[in-house]
Order: C-alpha cells, then structure tokens, then sequence
C-alpha cells in the first residue's frame, strides 16, 4: 500500500549487529534515538529483486489505503492507517531511518538484493 515511496527496510540478523554497534560507540549515544535501515526501496522494487531471485514472476499491487482498511482479518484498520502515515509522510519517516548511520554501526550491513543473494534459496516456490 506504499505506492510508489520507499520503504525502509533491514534484515533481522543487522538489526542486532546494529544495536552491538550502538554499544561500541559508547556514551556518544546516550539518550539518542538511533534509527536504522539496511534500504529505502519501493514495494516495485522488492518484487522485482524476489522476481530475479526466485526466477518467478512476483507482482507489486499498490493496494488503495480505504481498500486495506476494509480487509476482513484483525488490526487491517490500524495497518491501513500505518501505511498512510508511512505514505503521506515518506520524507520524514525515511529520514528517521538512516542507511548510512547503520552503516556506520554495522559495516556488513545488507541490502535488499544482497539478504536475497544469501537467502532467496529459502523462498518458497510454486
């Protein structure tokens, strides 16, 4: 439901690799919010970077907000609402999110199509 923004995103193992650098760096960062992400990349993206890893065609459909909101399963209202806010204020939210501070903290952080190339064997198939 992000159209075409950028999302940010970061593989699970960086975000603790991450935060190991947060305690390297030392009193630097105290009482400092620290915002990470491994990329900023459009939902168009991520399907196209699944498509090439999984030799599968995968599609990106930017689901309308009041469309997500009606979804019949549990919280579809409150995640309707995240990715509006995510949306309509994208400059921001990325902003909070810095690549190159987790950079910085993690110099192995991965990107989209690199956490691909290591782990797009362990996608499913049709």
């Amino acid at each position: 439901p992000m159209g075409d923004r950028e999302l940010p995103g970061i593989a699970a193992e960086d975000i603790g690799k991450c935060a190991y650098g947060v305690f390297r760096t030392g009193d630097e960062l105290i009482g400092k919010t620290v915002g990470i992400a491994g990329e900023h990349v459009t939902g168009a993206d991520m399907a196209k970077g699944l498509s090439d890893a999984i030799g599968e065609e995968v599609g990106y459909f930017a689901v309308p907000f009041d469309m997500y909101r009606s979804f019949d399963f549990p919280g579809a209202e409150d995640l309707g609402n995240m990715f509006q806010v995510k949306h309509d204020f994208n400059e921001a939210f990325r902003a909070a999110r810095n690549v190159e501070f987790a950079k910085r903290l993690n110099p192995e952080l991965q990107d989209f199509r690199s956490w691909l190339a290591k782990n797009g064997e362990k996608i499913p198939r049709h």
